[in-house]
Order: structure tokens, then sequence, then C-alpha cells
């Protein structure tokens, strides 16, 4: 790098891009600047944070969502020094999404400098595309902004899902704001995290209508409780097995752990250390089956809801506000109230047919990067700068998150972090990975003197 210093632009400012700026920026090196670039008017938000129903909990504890993987505590403390006071008795407990997109914002807001020549920068607009030379790197922006760079971070985060017909509702817009009738059918396709929001959404609206919660095996997340992790010895996990022996092994150790009055989240919580690396010794073939017949209850019971959150949806449940089927989608056919959708039930042949006033997809992130409408995603595909991985669920990175080409070199200036790699790292997508994955990265880069 150049006399001038180094120059990271970081595209995204959601969680993922606001913690890999702290990161790079908090040892204050006079010689390194960050650009970070958000088409969305708040930085640290982004879909999972922003300022919506309070109801919407964090799906973790206070307790292990510090930004910081060197200070457990902090957001903890963050919350103690508000003048609203923590919002919760103990760090145990489960805060409003909007109140972390607060932690984030103002965790980055003493970084940003109006010299452009140090500290943080951060540009409204959107990455129309990134071009790397053996030089530095250029990022344009939709407006026609040219940005170059030492070096380049993807921090996209996820990619929502484009429309299933035109006039469909988004799932982070309430259902006020998105016109639906309160006395309408509402068909949510999915059963998981997304899905218990919405229906949270629509009840605080008042929604009168019924609501149906569609998906393949019509499972819904489990809820977290007071337990603590049990402990797994590293040379007592089957590192580099077969998905099926991986997974007869840790249901043994389940029922071992509940003989002897252990709770299952003891265990799941346990073997969270070393999931990255077991998924990266699967055989391709096992992460495969993995993904197609074991992931589904793996992320109901890895990814629970708060408590409070549990009691709401049991309430609906019970009611009848809430129907759950387990099912699969066969045609969508709009018409003037909204649209006839047509399914099959899980283990029929026949199919149903039900009026809908509208629909959400809240089936969760586009899980194939080849059908991603993000602009700089498709920018380094489209250049071969990006290679989507084998399972298509991420684009190839190496371990130390370089991007991998259309060749398979890994490139020394592009980068990526957060859910972006998760075909590399799976476990992802939640912040006490992302931040560690953040650290270790800025670490990387704090100390890199440019190419040779």
């Amino acid at each position: 790098m150049g006399p001038e210093g180094r120059h990271a632009i970081v595209i995204g400012g959601g969680a993922s891009g606001v913690l890999l700026a702290f990161q790079l920026l908090k040892t204050n090196a006079p010689d390194l600047r960050v650009t970070l670039i958000e088409k969305r008017a708040e930085i640290g938000r982004g879909l999972a944070y922003h300022a919506g129903n309070p109801e919407h909990l964090l799906n973790v504890r206070v307790t292990n969502m510090s930004a910081l993987p060197d200070d457990p505590e902090h957001f903890w403390n963050w919350l103690c020094a508000r003048a609203a006071g923590p919002l919760c008795p103990d760090p145990y407990c489960f805060v409003p999404r909007q109140t972390y997109g607060d932690y984030l914002a103002d965790l980055i807001a003493p970084l940003k400098s109006r010299d452009r020549s140090h500290g943080l920068t951060i540009v409204h607009g959107e990455c129309a595309a990134i071009r790397e030379t053996p030089s530095d790197v250029a990022v344009t922006l939709a407006d026609g902004t040219y940005i170059t760079g030492s070096t380049a971070v993807l921090a996209t985060g996820h990619d929502a899902a484009a429309p299933l017909l035109a006039g469909h509702a988004e799932p982070w817009t309430s259902p006020t704001d998105a016109g639906i009738d309160p006395n309408a059918t509402v068909l949510i396709l999915g059963t998981g995290l997304s899905m218990v929001d919405y229906v949270l959404s629509l009840l605080r609206c008042g929604h009168q209508g019924r609501i149906v919660a569609m998906s393949r095996r019509g499972l819904l997340p489990k809820a977290h409780r007071r337990v603590d992790p049990m402990r797994f010895a590293e040379r007592e996990i089957p590192f580099g097995a077969e998905i099926g022996p991986l997974l007869r092994w840790f249901r043994r150790r389940i029922e071992l752990h509940a003989t002897e009055g252990g709770d299952w989240r003891g265990a799941i919580d346990a073997i969270r250390p070393f999931t990255q690396r077991l998924w990266q010794e699967l055989p391709l073939s096992s992460r495969r089956r993995f993904l197609e017949h074991a992931r589904a209850w793996w992320d109901v019971h890895r990814h629970r809801t708060a408590p409070e959150v549990e009691t709401r949806i049991a309430e609906a449940l019970a009611t009848e506000r809430l129907t759950v089927i387990a099912g699969k989608l066969a045609a969508i056919a709009p018409n003037v109230g909204g649209a006839l959708v047509r399914y099959r039930r899980r283990g029929q042949s026949e199919t149903s047919e039900l009026q809908v006033g509208a629909i959400i997809d809240c089936t969760g992130i586009v899980r194939d990067p080849g059908a991603s409408t993000n602009p700089a995603v498709r920018s380094l595909l489209d250049q071969g700068l990006a290679r989507i991985d084998p399972l298509r669920i991420g684009i190839d990175v190496t371990p130390d998150c370089a991007i991998v080409n259309r060749d398979g070199s890994p490139s020394r200036r592009l980068y990526a972090v957060g859910p972006l790699t998760r075909a590399a790292f799976w476990e992802i997508i939640a912040v006490p990975d992302i931040r560690q994955q953040c650290a270790e990265l800025a670490g990387r880069l704090r100390a890199f003197n440019g190419p040779s």
C-alpha cells in the first residue's frame, strides 16, 4: 500500500459491517481508514435490528450479545448505563431487536471522522459494482460515485428473497404499512423465527383474520430455558465422521445428558464452539445430506425463541388465531381478493385450496447466491472474481475470509464476512459467531502491508 495509508471499504452497514469497522478502527491506527457503505438511512440496523415492533425480541440472551469477543459484558453494561435502565433483571434475558440496533449505532458513532484521511467515513448509497486491480479495489455506487481502496469487504448480510407475486407483503414491513386487510386470511410461508415475528406484528396491529403458517415439515422453533451448557471434551467429538455416525453420537450424548437430569439445550449449546470445525471437516456428501434431511430439525433446536415469545405463540395456537400446516405450496393464482393458493399437505397426494388476502414469504434468506439480486454480489460473480460453493449456499471463501475467484484462487484484496460465508463456516448468522470472525479478519487486515 502506498504512503497515503490503508483504506478498507466495507460494503454493508448492518451488524456485520459495523462489527468489522469497529474492530478495524479500535486501535486508532493513524494510517488506517474505513469507508462504510450502507444504502439504508441508519447504520447498524440492517433487516435484523430496525426500529420496528418492540415485541420482536432478540433470539439470543443479552449475556451472549456483546459486540466484543474479549468483553462479554459490554452489551449488558451498555444497557445498565442507559437512562431507561437495562429493561430486564439480569443478563440472562431477551431485549427488543431495535434496542440492539441502538447499541450498534452507539458503538460506531465515536469512530466517525470528519477527516477522510483516517477514521470512519459513512457513505449512504448502494454498491453497484466492485473491480479489483493489482494495486487497489474500486467500488462504484448506483449514483456513479467512485471509491478506491486497498481492500474491500462484503458484509451485505442476508439477501432478501425475490417477491413471489406482485403486491405480496415484505416480512419486515408492518401489516398496517403493507395495507393488509385486518379481516383477511394471511398466509405466511415458513414456520421459523421470521414467521414468529410476523405473527406478533399481526397480533399487535389487531389482525382479526385467520393466520396460516406453512412449511414443508411444519416445525416451530423451540424456546430458550435457563440451563447451563454441558461440557464436551474435544477429543470425544468425532470430527471428520460422516453425518450419520456424527448425528447418532450426538443423540446418544443428549440422551445420556437427559438421564442425568440435564436439558437437551445444554448439549446444543455445548456443541456450538465446535460447529464450524465439524462443518468444515464433514465430507461434501454429508454436508449435502445434512442440508436436505437434518437442517430443519437442527434449526428449530439451535435457533430458539425467547420464553415470552413462546407463550404468545402458544396462546395464538390454542385460540386458533394461528394455524400451522406441514405442506408444500403447489400454485398461487392472484385474484381480486388476493390469491387462491393450492398446496399439498405433507404425506398426502391430493391438493387443498385456500383463499388468502395476503402472502408473506418468511422462508428466510436467499439460499442460492446465483439468485441474488444484490448488485455487489452479482458484480463479483459476473466478473469471475467470486464463485458459488458446490452446495450453492454461499460464495466460496478461504478460512481467512478471502473471496475465491472462478479459477479457485483466493483474492488478496477482496473479503467477505457474515452470512455470505456460510458455505465455509456454516454457523455464521448470529452475533456471537460474526463478532469473532470480524475480530480475526480485522487483526489480519490491520497487520496487512499490501500485496508484493
